[in-house]
């Protein structure tokens, strides 16, 4: 018996079912200001959110972060979001606000949504977008904890309204 544990063990090993692997992100290529803005954001991230532990990257220098599984992946430096206009909805979470999006259309968030959700800053000197899966519901838990980084890491250009 003792030898199929260890034959066991070894083979969980071999196939890495034990711990996953980087995630892959697509991460933007900053400069200056907002490559500074995303370093000081991704150091100053939690170890947890929406209870997750952080994992590792690939590539590791991406400014980005993420954790659980499926992953919940932060990523400093993107794009203004397609949907968000000055109408748009804000979600505000300890003075930090966030558009809800699916798809890349805007979402409401006045319950969960089924599937991942894309929550970018609004009114910050850079953006920042989490995506949640739909595996972590409400996929809005995982917001408190970014308030304080981003906070810290980003200037607040405008306030959500």
């Amino acid at each position: 018996m003792r030898v199929g544990g260890v034959v066991a063990c070894a083979a969980v090993l071999l196939s890495g079912c034990g711990s996953p692997g980087p995630v892959q992100v697509d991460g933007p290529k900053l400069l200056g200001t907002d490559a500074a803005q995303c370093r000081r954001l991704v150091q100053a991230l939690p170890d947890t959110v929406a209870g997750q532990k952080r994992r590792n990257i690939s590539p590791a220098d991406a400014p980005a972060a993420a954790w659980g599984d499926p992953a919940i992946v932060l990523r400093c430096g993107v794009h203004k979001p397609a949907a968000l206009r000055p109408t748009s909805f804000c979600l505000e979470v300890n003075h930090v606000g966030w558009l809800a999006t699916q798809g890349g259309k805007a979402v409401p968030m006045s319950r969960p949504a089924a599937g991942t959700v894309d929550f970018t800053t609004i009114g910050r000197s850079v953006y920042v977008e989490l995506s949640v899966p739909g595996a972590y519901q409400p996929q809005v838990d995982a917001l408190p904890a970014m308030a304080r980084p981003v906070s810290v890491a980003t200037q607040d250009v405008h306030p959500c309204l």
